[in-house]
């Protein structure tokens, strides 16, 4: 798993690439950011583990495998994470407001 771990990390999409430069070094209102982190079974593209919130990246594969998407969520979520998922289109296109519902999310307290 920890190859895998590494072969994603190296081989970024182009969206990946523009988030992670936005979301590393604690720019997000101070949350530190780890990318293709593992979670159980499942690999988060980006994980605040302080802030509870996970970033998944999908692009045209994620209409084929909801199912997967389904019980990735719900795993993460009953482990205490928000997860927010963004289309890869909507990040090259509009990095802020991708940036603004994920500093939103941060900022919002979980439930209990």
């Amino acid at each position: 798993m920890l190859r895998h771990v590494r072969t994603l990390r190296k081989d970024q999409t182009e969206s990946e690439r523009l988030l992670w430069s936005r979301l590393r070094r604690r720019q997000v209102g101070g949350f530190k950011f780890r990318r293709q982190h593992q979670i159980g079974l499942y690999i988060c593209d980006f994980a605040s583990l302080d802030g509870q919130v996970i970033v998944e990246l999908d692009g045209s594969q994620h209409l084929t495998q909801a199912a997967y998407d389904a019980r990735c969520d719900h795993f993460l979520t009953s482990a205490g994470f928000r997860v927010l998922r963004f289309w890869n289109g909507d990040v090259m296109a509009k990095p802020d407001d991708v940036l603004d519902t994920i500093y939103q999310a941060l900022m919002t307290p979980p439930l209990p």
